[in-house]
């Protein structure tokens, strides 16, 4: 599956390209002009997407039933958020598709994942103009979404300058940031799926693509083990998969610059770590016991609230270049 495939089966009306979710906050703002950016290099549409709910009441007479705000007060309220944000991003001069959708936030955007190639939200929203579209909207779409999403943290906005967004005082100095994309692996064919993904985003950026496995530290969890463990002969092992799963990357992507890194660390925080020094960091939604444990699953939720850049997560997919893997060496078998 390559990155034209993600949307295949939109219609005329489906959201084939990118989709944004804002809601008026500066986090969403973020995530638009991030999304604006990738839409021009794309040369693709860019859906600007609101959501609204009518609240209902319980009367206070008995016999009253319930009461509702006026649909369309509210609605005009979302519209005047989504006319702003599309102005704010009318000189990138991409196709934008504005939508204001009823109903739940979360729901929605899962809904238009089903025909986009790419979904970007922005990480805790705050004070939109009805509740918030964000927040554990940017935790429930990563997780279920049916193409890939990117979370644009508030602390990327140093790296948008014409967002007109103050990034937080704790921001990494976007002059900092290497010029690369990195993606998560586990040695899980959840992690190899993403790194297809990855592969593709990093050729279309012309970017190198940086393949990173982080080795949590052993501790007293693992006394169980019945025999000494030898480091070193681990680290050969593992870096031999690692080698043999790049040899079957490059094999897909025969002009991309590639490397590979093993480290020792807690895979969440060195994840986090990267995202602060990097165009973009990749990973899957979960691992499955992979060699360096569960690199995803909780690893990506814990990620996505502490990334200090855009992070993309990849769902589970079926892609036919994953069946050639064993040919190129060793891998995990699951």
């Amino acid at each position: 599956m390559t990155d034209s495939t993600w949307g295949a089966g939109a219609g005329e009306d489906g959201p084939a390209g990118i989709v944004v979710g804002v809601d008026g906050s500066d986090q969403s703002i973020c995530a638009l002009f991030w999304a604006a950016r990738e839409a021009r290099r794309r040369q693709c549409p860019l859906h600007v997407v609101t959501a609204y709910t009518v609240p209902i009441f319980a009367a206070s007479s008995m016999d009253a039933g319930y009461t509702t705000v006026d649909d369309a007060m509210i609605r005009d309220g979302a519209q005047q958020v989504l006319d702003e944000a599309i102005e704010r991003i009318s000189h990138y001069g991409v196709e934008v598709i504005p939508r204001v959708e009823t109903g739940d936030a979360a729901a929605v955007l899962l809904e238009l994942s089903e025909d986009a190639d790419l979904m970007v939200v922005g990480s805790r929203g705050r004070g939109g103009f009805v509740g918030r579209l964000l927040g554990s909207v940017s935790s429930a779409l990563p997780a279920h979404a049916k193409c890939p999403t990117v979370v644009v943290p508030l602390r990327t906005a140093g790296r948008l300058p014409d967002s007109g967004i103050r990034p937080p005082a704790n921001s990494p100095d976007p002059d900092a940031v290497h010029h690369a994309v990195v993606v998560g692996v586990d040695g899980s064919e959840q992690g190899r799926a993403a790194s297809l993904v990855a592969a593709e985003q990093a050729r279309s950026m012309g970017l190198p693509l940086r393949i990173l496995c982080a080795l949590p530290p052993f501790t007293g969890s693992l006394a169980w083990v019945p025999a000494p463990l030898d480091i070193e002969a681990l680290h050969a092992e593992l870096r031999e998969q690692l080698d043999a799963g790049r040899d079957w990357l490059q094999s897909h992507f025969p002009g991309l610059e590639m490397t590979v890194e093993l480290v020792d660390g807690t895979p969440s925080e060195i994840l986090v770590e990267r995202t602060a020094k990097v165009e973009l960091l990749v990973m899957g939604t979960r691992g499955r016991g992979g060699f360096a444990g569960m690199l995803l699953g909780s690893t990506s939720q814990s990620v996505m609230h502490h990334a200090k850049g855009p992070l993309m997560v990849v769902p589970d997919h079926d892609d036919p270049r994953l069946l050639d893997r064993a040919n190129f060496g060793p891998m995990i078998a699951e």
